[in-house]
């Protein structure tokens, strides 16, 4: 299980979808990221636009800044390295890759490096869905323990409303935060 909290912390959600950035798979993957979206580009046919997505400005801008980290001044600093083409980093957006992007990397990166890391984020995945299931099921039942309550304990309505407020709050501290933003655009 520890070793799946390092990947799942690389896991983002943008336009609906749970995505990783080329950057972070590739340092999982112990490459380059240009040399990553090189081989990408090579089998672009292996990614359509729900596999791989690449990044609007203003979702790398609100990424860079959710990610952020403040230092003692209390100054936001962003994790992600900021392009600078004379000395290397970022010249292009990045682009994201969703669960089946990323399994369909196993196809065109064919280390074994690249088949344990893709191991691993597969089975990361898998775990947030479980989570995700789980907890779908948590809230469910609370929200029948707290009609139940309501409707059949009247004097004890403010100590059981209590209870839940206390119970939604830790509901809501392990909420996995979303990333990005949606548009109104219809297709």
């Amino acid at each position: 299980m520890n070793e799946l909290v390092p990947i799942q912390n690389l896991i983002y959600e943008i336009r609906g979808y749970k995505v990783m950035l080329d950057s972070d798979l590739a340092k999982l993957y112990e490459v380059e990221t240009y040399r990553l979206n090189e081989a990408v580009k090579r089998n672009i046919e292996r990614f359509p636009k729900n596999f791989m997505f690449q990044l609007t400005d203003k979702e790398w801008e609100f990424l860079r800044f959710q990610i952020g980290t403040s230092n003692k001044e209390g100054v936001l600093i962003s994790q992600i390295a900021i392009s600078n083409k004379k000395r290397g980093g970022r010249r292009f957006l990045p682009y994201a890759f969703t669960e089946q992007g990323v399994a369909m990397l196993s196809s065109v990166l064919r280390s074994k490096k690249a088949i344990q890391i893709n191991i691993q984020i597969m089975n990361t995945f898998v775990k947030m869905r479980q989570w995700a299931l789980e907890n779908k099921e948590l809230a469910q039942r609370l929200t029948e323990l707290e009609h139940y309550f309501i409707n059949h304990c009247d004097e004890y309505q403010a100590d059981m409303k209590q209870i839940y407020d206390a119970i939604s709050l830790l509901m809501d501290r392990t909420k996995p935060s979303k990333i990005g933003f949606t548009t109104d655009i219809k297709k």
